[in-house]
């Protein structure tokens, strides 16, 4: 079992099935052993008052399995579904292969990986919405 690898930056704060961790003053590398371990890392933490674009609102979903607020087995089929309506406006490549690695890890439980995947979306659901309004 390789685990989940996560690299800190100095002072960089992790939500750790419920518990915050903060860095020291270097770089480092946490290896999450534990599978299903809740882990967040809080610089990419989204308020529930931000998740106000499709992209947003999905990676608030899998936020919420992540800090351990929803259950894996409660949000699975909302995700899904918001994972599937995304693919209907993302049809580019790049973007489906971030929206299948979405989805299949998100089959898998690998929460971490998901949100991952969907974040990458982020910069391509700003350019949309800023063509649309030019």
């Amino acid at each position: 079992m390789t685990g989940l690898v996560i690299r800190l930056a100095p002072h960089e704060r992790v939500l750790l099935n419920g518990a915050v961790i903060e860095n020291g003053d270097r770089r480092t590398s946490l290896s999450i052993k534990t599978p299903n371990a809740h882990v967040l890392r809080l610089r990419d933490a989204i308020h529930p008052e931000q998740a106000n674009t499709p992209v947003k609102r999905t990676c608030y979903l899998a936020q919420l399995i992540l800090a351990g607020d929803s259950q894996a087995e409660d949000m699975i089929t909302p995700l899904i579904r918001a994972i599937d309506q995304l693919a209907q406006v993302f049809t580019d490549p790049d973007s489906r292969k971030l929206l299948n690695n979405a989805s299949e890890t998100a089959q898998k439980g690998e929460f971490y990986q998901t949100l991952k995947s969907l974040r990458a979306l982020l910069p391509r659901e700003e350019r949309l919405f800023t063509a649309r309004l030019s």
